[in-house]
């Protein structure tokens, strides 16, 4: 049995502790997240104890491993900022995988992985670390996804995708085989990916086609063109 903290108290915390709930030998300990308000409640049964700031105290008290309950709307370096804080404070990232997805033996992922209900995952597919494959997403043989990549409900990449650290696949959108999504881009809702898209780029519609650049420097609290609010 391990003791696991959540870090963060919305939507996508809860499909998380109802993952967790269905693996044997995970105790959930409770959830940490910067809102006041919400401290002293309790999500899904699971107490919230409070901020960020209780992550020492409860790492030397034996509470080892945490998972991620912060998904993203578009910029996942928020997730990024949370997951490596978590590392920094000694904790082991745990992972959640739904007993419903499909996973290829041959399929390698990384550490704290984040695979919802009816997600495939097929041959030789590379993932990397903290990466979200959300309910119903299809991640094809042989693509390799970075670090910190959230594929959104419902999203496909066809075979030998390729998708840089951090970027974002809507909810719904295809990605044509052997195509390159740059670090840090957002693909939005619904969109046909058929030509590469450059790092930093926002893409949108039928074919993809460029919205606007982003500032890797900024951070976007919430993309109106991803369609993810989990």
């Amino acid at each position: 049995m391990i003791s696991v903290i959540g870090l963060g108290a919305g939507g996508h915390a809860r499909v998380v502790i109802e993952i967790l709930r269905l693996m044997d030998g995970v105790e959930l300990v409770g959830l940490l997240d910067p809102k006041d308000e919400l401290w002293q409640t309790e999500i899904l049964g699971v107490p919230v104890l409070g901020g960020d700031e209780l992550m020492p105290d409860l790492h030397r008290k034996g509470v080892l491993y945490a998972f991620i309950g912060l998904g993203g709307t578009g910029d996942t370096g928020p997730r990024q900022r949370l997951y490596e804080k978590a590392l920094g404070e000694g904790f082991e990232p745990v992972a959640a995988v739904h007993p419903q997805a499909v996973i290829s033996p041959s399929a390698q992922i990384g550490k704290g992985p984040n695979v919802m209900a009816g997600a495939i995952i097929n041959s030789a597919a590379i993932l990397g670390d903290n990466v979200i494959v959300n309910t119903g997403a299809v991640v094809e043989h042989d693509c390799t996804i970075d670090d910190h990549v959230h594929i959104a409900t419902g999203a496909k990449l066809a075979s030998s995708v390729i998708i840089g650290e951090g970027a974002h696949v809507g909810v719904g959108a295809v990605v044509r085989q052997s195509i390159g999504i740059g670090e840090g881009a957002i693909v939005g809702a619904g969109a046909v990916v058929v030509r590469d898209v450059e790092p930093w780029s926002v893409v949108v519609g039928i074919p993809a086609r460029l919205l606007r650049l982003r500032d890797p420097e900024v951070v976007d609290i919430r993309s109106p063109v991803s369609g993810s609010a989990s």
